[in-house]
């Protein structure tokens, strides 16, 4: 072989071997890897709580007729619609989140799963709020069999079509992009529904039956707070949260 030869067949070996390494660094090498996660410092992490009041006469609650399905109707129990769940003046089912005000700051997406249940021929809980990239774990506790259909707007959140035999397994899915009261609903009981909220971060709350919500861990700052119920729309109010400190931020809705 002559010199020439020889160097072209050594220049051939180097190339595979830096393309060969260059593979294996690509192939193990995760977006995720490269982000930097914020943490809450519990040394210096305050809180925004308070309560959603109803102004004016409180709808009545319907009763719900679920004579269509016997195993839905024997399961004990009155069933009522919870579009508008108001007690001594005070609103639950709102959902509050941070809409503005972490800058810069990422947090990464917790690894237990939220749970929606069905029981009783409805969702568990009505309104729940999770964070983009965590799962949403959806379960049939009923002796009859339920659909999980829902179609969000957003691009990049993938629709959900999911049908669970009576006392069924677990079905897990995650949502890509924020997006807030993506309606679910159940194909073969027209009743029943429940609202999913996307939050781009770990700060956000439900109102309780009493209308209070409580959002922890928050650094010190400025902070727009946005409250959404699933008929009323939205609304946001500007609080500034200190170390250690408990701010108050309540809401009040009314019937358009």
């Amino acid at each position: 072989m002559s010199r020439i030869q020889s160097a072209s067949v050594w220049m051939m070996a180097v190339s595979l071997l830096f393309a060969s390494t260059g593979c294996k660094k690509a192939a193990t090498t995760s977006p995720s890897q490269h982000i930097n996660f914020s943490q809450i410092d519990p040394a210096t992490a305050g809180t925004v709580s308070g309560t959603i009041s109803w102004k004016g006469k409180a709808p009545e609650r319907l009763k719900i007729d679920m004579s269509q399905d016997p195993a839905c109707s024997m399961s004990g129990g009155d069933n009522y619609a919870e579009q508008f769940m108001v007690h001594d003046g005070k609103l639950a089912n709102v959902f509050l989140y941070v809409k503005d005000g972490l800058g810069n700051k990422v947090y990464a997406a917790p690894t237990v799963p939220v749970v929606l249940d069905q029981k009783g021929c409805r969702y568990v809980p009505h309104v729940l709020g999770v964070m983009v990239g965590q799962q949403v774990e959806f379960r049939n506790s009923d002796p009859t069999m339920h659909n999980i259909h829902m179609e969000p707007t957003i691009a990049g959140n993938s629709l959900v079509d999911i049908s669970q035999p009576p006392m069924g397994g677990t079905e897990r899915h995650a949502f890509a992009r924020p997006e807030l009261m993506i309606p679910v609903r159940c194909n073969n009981h027209p009743w029943m529904n429940a609202f999913v909220n996307v939050a781009s971060n770990p700060f956000y709350a439900v109102s309780d039956g009493s209308g209070h919500f409580e959002i922890q861990g928050l650094p010190p700052g400025t902070y727009t707070i946005g409250a959404v119920q699933e008929k009323l729309g939205g609304q946001t109010m500007t609080v500034t949260v200190k170390s250690h400190e408990d701010v108050t931020a309540n809401f009040t809705f009314a019937m358009k």
